[in-house]
Protein backbone atom coordinates (compact mmCIF):
# COMPACT_ATOMS: atom_id res chain seq x y z
CA UNK A 1 0.00 0.00 0.00
CA UNK A 2 1.29 3.00 -1.57
CA UNK A 3 2.08 5.78 1.86
CA UNK A 4 0.20 8.77 2.13
CA UNK A 5 2.55 11.08 1.51
CA UNK A 6 3.18 9.85 -2.12
CA UNK A 7 -0.24 10.54 -2.84
CA UNK A 8 0.00 14.10 -1.85
CA UNK A 9 2.95 14.57 -3.80
CA UNK A 10 1.04 13.43 -6.93
CA UNK A 11 -1.78 15.40 -6.84
CA UNK A 12 0.46 18.38 -6.22
CA UNK A 13 2.54 17.95 -9.30
CA UNK A 14 -0.72 17.79 -11.00
CA UNK A 15 -1.92 21.33 -10.09
CA UNK A 16 1.39 22.86 -10.82
CA UNK A 17 0.91 20.97 -14.29
CA UNK A 18 -2.01 22.65 -14.47
CA UNK A 19 -0.77 26.10 -13.16
CA UNK A 20 1.94 25.83 -15.11
CA UNK A 21 -0.02 25.12 -18.61
CA UNK A 22 -2.80 28.03 -18.34
CA UNK A 23 0.40 30.55 -17.86
CA UNK A 24 2.05 29.24 -20.59
CA UNK A 25 2.22 30.94 -24.59
CA UNK A 26 4.40 33.68 -25.21
CA UNK A 27 5.12 34.66 -21.28
CA UNK A 28 1.50 35.85 -20.83
CA UNK A 29 -2.04 34.27 -19.55
CA UNK A 30 -4.61 33.76 -23.01
CA UNK A 31 -7.23 36.88 -23.33
CA UNK A 32 -10.86 35.94 -24.01
CA UNK A 33 -10.57 33.55 -27.19
CA UNK A 34 -7.21 34.95 -27.54
CA UNK A 35 -8.92 37.63 -29.63
CA UNK A 36 -7.79 40.59 -31.43
CA UNK A 37 -8.36 43.77 -29.92
CA UNK A 38 -9.04 46.74 -31.89
CA UNK A 39 -9.81 50.40 -30.31
CA UNK A 40 -10.91 53.33 -32.03
CA UNK A 41 -10.54 56.78 -31.39
CA UNK A 42 -14.15 58.23 -31.73
CA UNK A 43 -17.08 57.33 -34.12
CA UNK A 44 -15.94 58.45 -37.68
CA UNK A 45 -13.00 55.91 -36.97
CA UNK A 46 -15.37 53.10 -34.84
CA UNK A 47 -17.68 52.77 -38.58
CA UNK A 48 -14.39 52.68 -40.40
CA UNK A 49 -12.74 50.02 -38.60
CA UNK A 50 -15.84 47.77 -37.61
CA UNK A 51 -17.16 47.85 -41.68
CA UNK A 52 -13.35 46.70 -42.50
CA UNK A 53 -13.22 43.99 -39.36
CA UNK A 54 -17.08 43.02 -39.84
CA UNK A 55 -18.15 39.02 -39.22
CA UNK A 56 -13.90 38.12 -38.20
CA UNK A 57 -13.66 35.15 -36.22
CA UNK A 58 -11.62 36.66 -33.33
CA UNK A 59 -11.49 40.31 -33.86
CA UNK A 60 -13.37 42.43 -31.98
CA UNK A 61 -13.88 46.16 -32.67
CA UNK A 62 -14.60 48.64 -29.50
CA UNK A 63 -14.71 53.01 -29.09
CA UNK A 64 -12.79 54.53 -26.78
CA UNK A 65 -14.84 57.56 -26.15
CA UNK A 66 -18.67 57.90 -26.12
CA UNK A 67 -20.16 58.56 -29.50
CA UNK A 68 -21.62 61.15 -28.87
CA UNK A 69 -18.35 62.65 -27.89
CA UNK A 70 -17.75 64.69 -30.75
CA UNK A 71 -14.20 65.69 -32.38
CA UNK A 72 -11.25 65.15 -30.25
CA UNK A 73 -9.15 68.48 -30.80
CA UNK A 74 -9.09 69.38 -26.91
CA UNK A 75 -10.22 65.97 -25.81
CA UNK A 76 -8.34 64.62 -22.45
CA UNK A 77 -7.81 61.66 -22.00
CA UNK A 78 -9.10 60.10 -18.32
CA UNK A 79 -8.17 57.12 -16.25
CA UNK A 80 -11.19 54.73 -18.29
CA UNK A 81 -9.33 55.95 -21.70
CA UNK A 82 -6.02 54.13 -20.90
CA UNK A 83 -7.37 51.22 -19.33
CA UNK A 84 -9.39 50.57 -22.27
CA UNK A 85 -6.15 51.27 -24.23
CA UNK A 86 -4.09 48.90 -22.16
CA UNK A 87 -6.44 45.55 -23.19
CA UNK A 88 -6.11 46.90 -27.05
CA UNK A 89 -3.47 45.36 -29.40
CA UNK A 90 -4.39 48.03 -32.17
CA UNK A 91 -5.40 51.42 -31.81
CA UNK A 92 -7.06 53.24 -34.91
CA UNK A 93 -7.05 57.13 -34.89
CA UNK A 94 -7.99 60.19 -37.38
CA UNK A 95 -4.28 61.61 -37.24
CA UNK A 96 -3.75 65.33 -38.55
CA UNK A 97 -3.76 66.30 -35.13
CA UNK A 98 -7.37 65.51 -34.13
CA UNK A 99 -6.13 63.21 -31.52
CA UNK A 100 -4.19 65.68 -29.49
CA UNK A 101 -3.42 63.70 -26.68
CA UNK A 102 -1.21 61.02 -28.42
CA UNK A 103 1.92 61.80 -27.27
CA UNK A 104 0.64 60.55 -23.86
CA UNK A 105 -0.60 57.60 -25.18
CA UNK A 106 2.63 57.01 -26.97
CA UNK A 107 4.81 57.41 -23.79
CA UNK A 108 2.42 55.10 -21.23
CA UNK A 109 1.83 52.54 -23.83
CA UNK A 110 5.00 52.56 -26.48
CA UNK A 111 4.31 48.68 -27.55
CA UNK A 112 0.84 49.85 -28.81
CA UNK A 113 0.59 49.36 -32.40
CA UNK A 114 -1.07 52.37 -33.70
CA UNK A 115 -2.87 52.90 -37.25
CA UNK A 116 -3.15 56.68 -38.47
CA UNK A 117 -6.12 56.89 -41.13
CA UNK A 118 -5.26 60.35 -42.81
CA UNK A 119 -1.63 58.77 -43.33
CA UNK A 120 0.20 60.26 -46.39
CA UNK A 121 -2.71 61.85 -47.64
CA UNK A 122 -3.24 65.04 -49.33
CA UNK A 123 -4.34 67.28 -46.59
CA UNK A 124 -5.86 70.93 -46.96
CA UNK A 125 -3.97 73.58 -44.70
CA UNK A 126 -5.19 76.29 -42.73
CA UNK A 127 -4.03 79.74 -43.05
CA UNK A 128 -1.24 79.33 -40.19
CA UNK A 129 -0.57 76.31 -42.47
CA UNK A 130 -2.04 73.47 -40.22
CA UNK A 131 -3.61 70.50 -41.02
CA UNK A 132 -7.03 70.23 -41.47
CA UNK A 133 -7.86 66.87 -39.69
CA UNK A 134 -11.53 66.54 -40.98
CA UNK A 135 -10.74 64.46 -44.63
CA UNK A 136 -13.56 61.95 -43.91
CA UNK A 137 -16.31 64.44 -44.35
CA UNK A 138 -15.83 64.19 -47.70
CA UNK A 139 -16.50 61.06 -49.45
CA UNK A 140 -13.40 60.93 -51.31
CA UNK A 141 -11.82 61.36 -47.85
CA UNK A 142 -13.65 58.96 -46.15
CA UNK A 143 -12.45 56.00 -48.76
CA UNK A 144 -9.06 57.15 -48.85
CA UNK A 145 -9.03 56.33 -44.75
CA UNK A 146 -10.70 53.12 -45.31
CA UNK A 147 -7.99 51.57 -47.69
CA UNK A 148 -5.25 52.98 -45.14
CA UNK A 149 -6.99 51.31 -42.30
CA UNK A 150 -7.46 47.88 -44.14
CA UNK A 151 -3.95 48.11 -45.23
CA UNK A 152 -2.47 48.45 -41.95
CA UNK A 153 -4.69 46.16 -40.09
CA UNK A 154 -3.69 44.06 -43.17
CA UNK A 155 0.25 44.35 -41.54
CA UNK A 156 -0.82 44.39 -37.88
CA UNK A 157 -2.78 41.06 -38.14
CA UNK A 158 -2.15 39.40 -41.67
CA UNK A 159 -3.80 35.88 -40.58
CA UNK A 160 -7.46 38.21 -40.93
CA UNK A 161 -5.64 39.36 -44.55
CA UNK A 162 -8.58 37.89 -46.97
CA UNK A 163 -10.95 39.02 -44.91
CA UNK A 164 -9.93 42.81 -44.23
CA UNK A 165 -9.28 42.74 -48.10
CA UNK A 166 -12.77 41.41 -48.95
CA UNK A 167 -14.91 43.69 -46.46
CA UNK A 168 -12.84 46.79 -47.35
CA UNK A 169 -13.60 46.21 -50.94
CA UNK A 170 -17.11 45.94 -50.44
CA UNK A 171 -17.24 48.92 -48.24
CA UNK A 172 -15.22 50.95 -50.17
CA UNK A 173 -17.68 49.85 -53.56
CA UNK A 174 -20.65 51.14 -51.39
CA UNK A 175 -18.50 54.38 -50.84
CA UNK A 176 -17.95 54.73 -54.30
CA UNK A 177 -21.84 54.40 -55.14
CA UNK A 178 -22.30 56.89 -52.77
CA UNK A 179 -19.99 59.90 -53.62
CA UNK A 180 -20.71 59.67 -57.63
CA UNK A 181 -24.56 60.15 -56.79
CA UNK A 182 -23.84 62.78 -54.85
CA UNK A 183 -21.27 64.51 -57.38
CA UNK A 184 -24.01 63.95 -59.73
CA UNK A 185 -26.71 65.36 -57.98
CA UNK A 186 -25.49 68.59 -57.19
CA UNK A 187 -23.05 69.11 -60.41
CA UNK A 188 -26.17 71.47 -61.46
CA UNK A 189 -26.81 73.53 -58.37
CA UNK A 190 -27.17 77.45 -58.49
CA UNK A 191 -26.08 78.37 -54.91
CA UNK A 192 -22.05 77.91 -54.41
CA UNK A 193 -20.86 80.19 -51.65
CA UNK A 194 -21.83 79.13 -47.91
CA UNK A 195 -21.36 79.91 -44.35
CA UNK A 196 -19.99 76.80 -42.65
CA UNK A 197 -20.66 76.33 -38.43
CA UNK A 198 -16.56 75.68 -38.19
CA UNK A 199 -13.88 73.81 -40.02
CA UNK A 200 -15.27 70.78 -40.58
CA UNK A 201 -15.91 71.37 -44.52
CA UNK A 202 -13.39 72.04 -46.70
CA UNK A 203 -12.74 68.64 -48.04
CA UNK A 204 -16.69 68.45 -48.13
CA UNK A 205 -17.08 71.59 -49.92
CA UNK A 206 -13.80 71.07 -51.86
CA UNK A 207 -15.37 67.86 -53.50
CA UNK A 208 -18.74 69.03 -54.30
CA UNK A 209 -17.24 72.03 -55.56
CA UNK A 210 -18.64 75.09 -53.12
CA UNK A 211 -17.07 77.99 -51.58
CA UNK A 212 -16.93 78.47 -47.75
CA UNK A 213 -17.28 82.38 -48.02
CA UNK A 214 -16.71 82.35 -44.05
CA UNK A 215 -16.75 80.32 -40.56
CA UNK A 216 -18.73 80.89 -37.40
CA UNK A 217 -16.72 79.39 -35.23
CA UNK A 218 -13.18 78.45 -35.92
CA UNK A 219 -12.94 76.52 -32.44
CA UNK A 220 -15.53 74.35 -31.91
CA UNK A 221 -18.05 75.39 -28.80
CA UNK A 222 -16.00 78.93 -28.38
CA UNK A 223 -18.72 81.67 -29.65
CA UNK A 224 -17.35 84.21 -32.17
CA UNK A 225 -16.18 87.51 -30.55
CA UNK A 226 -18.33 90.72 -31.94
CA UNK A 227 -15.86 92.20 -33.76
CA UNK A 228 -16.05 88.17 -35.71
CA UNK A 229 -19.64 87.97 -35.89
CA UNK A 230 -19.76 91.97 -37.48
CA UNK A 231 -16.72 90.54 -39.98
CA UNK A 232 -18.75 87.35 -40.74
CA UNK A 233 -22.31 89.44 -41.46
CA UNK A 234 -20.48 91.59 -43.65
CA UNK A 235 -18.96 88.71 -45.71
CA UNK A 236 -22.82 87.39 -46.30
CA UNK A 237 -23.97 90.57 -47.00
CA UNK A 238 -21.21 91.76 -49.53
CA UNK A 239 -21.51 88.40 -51.26
CA UNK A 240 -25.49 87.82 -50.88
CA UNK A 241 -24.53 84.70 -49.24
CA UNK A 242 -28.29 82.72 -48.85
CA UNK A 243 -27.28 79.88 -47.06
CA UNK A 244 -25.54 78.94 -43.31
CA UNK A 245 -25.04 75.56 -42.25
CA UNK A 246 -25.22 74.87 -38.78
CA UNK A 247 -23.82 71.08 -37.20
CA UNK A 248 -26.32 69.37 -34.87
CA UNK A 249 -23.43 68.56 -32.14
CA UNK A 250 -23.13 72.33 -31.40
CA UNK A 251 -25.60 74.88 -30.18
CA UNK A 252 -27.23 77.08 -33.48
CA UNK A 253 -27.36 80.12 -31.69
CA UNK A 254 -24.68 81.81 -33.03
CA UNK A 255 -25.84 80.92 -36.68
CA UNK A 256 -29.74 82.02 -36.22
CA UNK A 257 -28.28 85.25 -34.68
CA UNK A 258 -26.19 85.86 -37.66
CA UNK A 259 -29.27 84.74 -40.03
CA UNK A 260 -31.16 87.14 -38.35
CA UNK A 261 -28.75 89.71 -39.12
CA UNK A 262 -28.80 88.35 -42.85
CA UNK A 263 -31.55 86.94 -44.29
CA UNK A 264 -29.79 83.56 -44.66
CA UNK A 265 -31.24 80.67 -43.95
CA UNK A 266 -29.90 78.50 -41.12
CA UNK A 267 -29.75 74.33 -42.74
CA UNK A 268 -28.12 71.32 -40.91
CA UNK A 269 -25.24 69.72 -41.89
CA UNK A 270 -23.58 66.83 -40.41
CA UNK A 271 -19.90 66.41 -40.56
CA UNK A 272 -20.73 62.38 -39.12
CA UNK A 273 -18.48 62.55 -35.89
CA UNK A 274 -21.31 61.42 -33.79
CA UNK A 275 -23.69 59.07 -33.58
CA UNK A 276 -25.87 56.38 -31.34
CA UNK A 277 -23.86 53.66 -29.26
CA UNK A 278 -25.27 50.87 -31.31
CA UNK A 279 -24.13 52.66 -34.28
CA UNK A 280 -24.86 50.51 -37.58
CA UNK A 281 -22.34 49.87 -40.82
CA UNK A 282 -23.87 51.96 -43.11
CA UNK A 283 -24.06 54.93 -40.45
CA UNK A 284 -21.64 56.89 -42.35
CA UNK A 285 -24.00 56.24 -45.29
CA UNK A 286 -27.23 56.94 -44.11
CA UNK A 287 -26.04 60.66 -42.62
CA UNK A 288 -24.53 61.97 -46.20
CA UNK A 289 -27.62 60.41 -47.48
CA UNK A 290 -29.39 62.85 -45.38
CA UNK A 291 -26.80 65.69 -46.06
CA UNK A 292 -27.40 65.50 -50.06
CA UNK A 293 -30.90 65.74 -49.47
CA UNK A 294 -30.77 69.31 -47.56
CA UNK A 295 -27.84 69.86 -49.73
CA UNK A 296 -30.21 69.73 -52.73
CA UNK A 297 -33.12 71.70 -50.68
CA UNK A 298 -30.50 74.34 -49.43
CA UNK A 299 -28.92 75.05 -53.05
CA UNK A 300 -31.58 74.61 -55.56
Amino acid sequence: MKPKKFYISIIALLLISIVLTACSGNGRAPSKDDETLIVTSFYPMYIFTSNIAKGIEGVRVTNMTEPQTGCLHDYQLVPADLKTLEKADIFVINGAGMESFMDKVISQLPDLTVIEASKNMNLIQDEAGEDNPHAWVSVSGAIEEVQNIADALIKADPTNKEAYEKNSRMYIEKLENLKSKMVDALKDVKIRDIVTFHEAFPYFAQEFDLNIVSVVEREPGSEPSAGELAGIIRDIKEKGVKVLFAEPQYSPKAADSIALQTGAKVYILDPVVTGPEDASPDSYEKAMEKNLEVLIEALK
